[in-house]
């Protein structure tokens, strides 16, 4: 079976539920399992050490979860354009896996929420290709072919799925934002099962 890992870093919970939305369609597709995991905060000033275990919500990932994905779908709130620290700071530890090439030649995509229209959005959603890009995986986003993408008037784009989360971070994902977020999943998971089925050539 496949499995896709779902991967992200949530504050105020709308990128947690983007995540569970994004499971839920990569599940849509037969044969193939969502793997949410999410990833601990850092401290600006000290070394500050987590619980093992999370109190509430998913797990957080492991370098085992990442080896063993057939795709990757990663998730941040918008900080400035970019994505989280904490998230950019799991990245930063997969050099071992970037020189074995790990997840070279499978398939990616992203997500976001800010609070803000224009809050970065799609610069968020480009700062997190970047690494992926170069572990040496495929970069998938959502096409126009997706008939919610032309008339979201809250988040959506070619680039992935985001959701616009109003300046006291009080706004519901939308039933576009749901629907894409579900379709990013389930797209993501139908390039993984065609990639497994064909030889390992990419």
């Amino acid at each position: 079976m496949s499995e896709i890992l779902v991967l992200y870093y949530s504050r105020h919970g709308k990128t947690t539920q983007m995540a569970n939305l994004i499971a839920r369609g990569v599940e849509e597709a037969s044969g193939v399992a969502a793997t949410v995991r999410t990833v601990p905060k850092v401290s600006p000033v000290c070394e500050a050490v987590e619980d093992t275990i999370p109190s509430s919500g998913a797990p957080y990932v492991s370098l085992e979860d990442v080896k063993r994905c057939s795709g990757m779908i990663i998730g941040s709130p918008a900080y400035f354009g970019n994505m989280a620290a904490p998230l950019k700071y799991f990245l930063d530890s997969l050099s071992g896996l970037w020189l074995a090439g790990t997840l070279s030649g499978k398939p990616a995509a992203v997500f976001t929420s800010a609070s803000t229209m224009h809050g970065g959005h799609e610069s968020t959603l480009l700062s997190m290709m970047i690494p992926l890009l170069h572990h040496g995986m495929l970069i998938t986003g959502l096409p126009y072919s997706e008939p919610r993408l032309h008339h979201t008037v809250s988040g959506g784009t070619p680039y992935g799925a985001s959701h616009f989360d109003g300046d006291n971070n009080d706004q519901a994902i939308s039933e576009d934002e749901k629907i894409l977020c579900k379709a990013l999943g389930k797209r993501v998971a139908g390039i993984a099962k065609k990639l497994q089925a064909t030889p390992k050539d990419v």
